[in-house]
């Protein structure tokens, strides 16, 4: 009795083991999270798709960072639109790139984002310089009497009409008033900074032995006291003097030609002050 009890209760077991696992039925179609996942790839591609179309590539910093590259992780670069043939590697290829004139690699950090915003910083204030330094020119009546240059550093801009000097003298003998008393009214006004840059003709002394680099710094003198007289901000004035070292050379003139016009003094304008002290470097 036993032993049939005992077999009664292991061929229960093994009915019960030997029944399918049922399993509620499948939904038709790809699982809710593939289609999640491929949205949220296809936003991340627009989106970089569309930071590539905002970017302008200049061929000179990526070919810089392509040698920063080659410098950190060795290898070679291939020249724009050439190919490897296949089943060869890129040392193997005969239309490597020998570099006669190597680019001298930067820093890996400048291909950071913070680096590429500097620098788009940098493009903004320039543009918004120089168009702020148009329209003052346009408000004061300067923009034709004027060579604006976009500078490095900076915009530069240049007055065409100087102010002219007799042989020996620090007193103005030509000036284009108009143009003197329009550029004043802007310097008063608007914070640019004014260089006055005064030279002298070639071997050219002051009535008292003056050099011609001591009687340039007296004419420079002479018309930046002038300017601060007349309501310009003495700390937005800086005289430069140069001597005779940018005399006027025009072959087509005579020599006194050259020497009147050489005897002068001329305006620069500037956003920023050069002689600022800045950041010292490490």
């Amino acid at each position: 009795m036993a032993e049939e009890a005992v077999n009664s209760v292991v061929g229960d077991d093994e009915g019960a083991a030997q029944e399918p696992v049922k399993c509620p039925p499948c939904k038709p179609g790809l699982p809710g999270w593939m289609a999640t996942f491929s949205d949220m790839v296809t936003l991340l591609l627009t989106f970089f798709v569309l930071l590539l179309s905002f970017a302008k590539t200049e061929s000179a910093k990526y070919e810089a960072a392509l040698g920063s590259i080659r410098n950190a992780f060795g290898g070679n670069v291939l020249k724009q639109g050439e190919v490897i043939q296949k089943g060869k590697s890129p040392d193997d290829s005969p239309t490597m790139m020998e570099s006669q004139d190597p680019i001298k690699p930067f820093p890996i950090e400048f291909l950071t984002t913070e680096g590429f915003l500097d620098k788009h910083e940098v493009n903004r204030e320039s543009s918004e310089d120089l168009g702020s330094m148009k329209q003052d020119l346009q408000e004061h009546g300067l923009s034709q009497n004027v060579d604006v240059y976009e500078m490095p550093e900076g915009i530069k801009v240049v007055v065409k009409d100087k102010i002219y000097f007799n042989e020996g003298s620090v007193t103005p003998s030509k000036i284009v008033v108009k143009v003197y008393d329009d550029l004043v009214k802007m310097l008063s006004t608007k914070d640019w900074v004014v260089f006055v840059q005064g030279h002298a003709s070639v071997g050219e002394r002051g009535s008292d032995g003056k050099d011609a680099f001591d009687l340039s710094a007296a004419r420079a003198s002479a018309v930046a006291k002038s300017l601060i007289r007349r309501g310009v901000r003495a700390k937005k004035v800086t005289t430069v003097f140069y001597g005779d070292t940018r005399a006027i050379s025009i072959p087509s003139r005579s020599q006194d030609e050259n020497d009147r016009a050489s005897r002068r003094v001329e305006f620069m304008i500037r956003k920023a002050d050069l002689t600022d002290i800045g950041n010292k470097a490490d």
